[in-house]
């Protein structure tokens, strides 16, 4: 079973301090990535992702458990003698270097000969294509293209795994979308296991394979993202992915009560007070008596969506997200029916 794990950490843990003044980053958390997969951690800031990340790097220590890279215990090893790579949010690239001087500055640093790193330097320039910027100094690119400098530099060792840390987050919205598709496509043609560090949903859910989710230290879930969206195992990940409308209520046999007399006809499968999650995608607005009566209470035209604030005669609101172009739009104050796919409505855990 080892061997299909590219990195491995069982029961890390980083405490910072001591005494009544430690900080626990991580604790106890175990996790398996597997060789060749794009893995995201994904988290809100100070979660600890990216103490996980620098552990699996070296440059820093768990005070307990062990980091294993295929196999291998490499908890005591430096930095320098992992075969892993790390891209920061800062590209670092040496302003006084051209662009195929700062990717084959590691391989001169390692004792490769010319002939090997030209070899090495053509090879992953083709890659990130950055061929015709071979000569440019880094000042001469745009931020987009330094990225891509830092990772074929990150790249060019052909390391067993490369880590990135949040190296999108200094670019605009339009070019870090582009350099999500390039980073995914890169990881795909060069079969490396990518351990990417984000707290951007969007990121973790366009590029992954699989996502862990971390919140004050600890790993809540692992899945795809399909798994991680549609079946969130608590309030806290349905919350931190995507939108979500969350409805307090009491279970029984005919649905959930959320509010006296007005019933969800979803299976809660327990009973008492549970809390539901519900996608705005998944609500659906009907004509009055299709479903719960409602009121629009807001509507926000995003472009290719409009979101809906429906408040629920007797009972909360909720958000719907509707096509714009999927037909009639329903105005401020039109009443309204509502209805929500049993199938999609996750009871949760807190």
């Amino acid at each position: 079973m080892t061997d299909e794990f590219a990195v491995v950490a069982q029961n890390v843990g980083k405490v910072y301090g001591a005494g009544a003044t430690a900080f626990t980053a991580l604790g106890d958390i175990s996790i398996s990535i597997r060789k060749g997969e794009f893995f995201t951690l994904l988290g809100p800031s100070g979660c600890g992702k990216t103490t996980l990340l620098r552990c699996i790097a070296g440059f820093e220590t768990p005070t307990s458990g062990a980091i294993l890279l295929g196999g291998r215990d490499i908890t005591g090893v430096p930095p320098n003698q992992r075969p892993v790579n790390t891209v920061f949010q800062s590209y670092a690239l040496f302003p006084h270097l051209t662009v195929e001087e700062n990717v084959g500055f590691g391989l001169k640093m390692q004792g490769k000969s010319r002939a090997e790193i030209e070899a090495a330097v053509a090879r992953v320039l083709a890659l990130v294509k950055l061929e015709p910027f071979a000569t440019r100094l880094p000042a001469q690119l745009s931020g987009g293209q330094q990225q891509r400098v830092a990772l074929a530099r990150a790249l060019a060792p052909e390391p067993q795994v490369l880590l990135l840390d949040e190296p999108l987050s200094a670019l605009d919205l339009k070019l870090r979308k582009a350099m999500q598709v390039e980073l995914k496509r890169l990881q795909t043609e060069t079969g490396i296991t990518f351990i990417f560090v984000t707290h951007d949903q969007e990121e973790a859910l366009t590029m992954s394979d699989r996502i862990g989710v971390i919140s004050a230290g600890a790993l809540l879930q692992v899945g795809s993202p399909h798994e991680i969206y549609e079946k969130p195992v608590n309030r806290f990940v349905a919350d931190f992915i995507g939108e979500t409308n969350f409805i307090e209520g009491e279970a029984g046999p005919a649905g959930v009560e959320i509010a006296p007399g007005l019933v969800l006809a979803v299976p809660a499968g327990r009973k008492g007070k549970v809390t539901l999650a519900v996608r705005p995608e998944q609500v659906r607005i009907g004509e009055p008596g299709e479903g719960l009566e409602a009121q629009v209470a807001e509507a926000v035209y995003m472009g290719t969506d409009t979101h809906y604030t429906l408040a629920l005669a007797g009972g909360p609101s909720l958000v719907a997200r509707v096509q714009s172009n999927a037909g009639p739009a329903p105005r401020l104050g039109d009443r309204v029916g509502v209805t929500v796919d049993a199938q999609t409505v996750q009871v949760l855990d807190e």
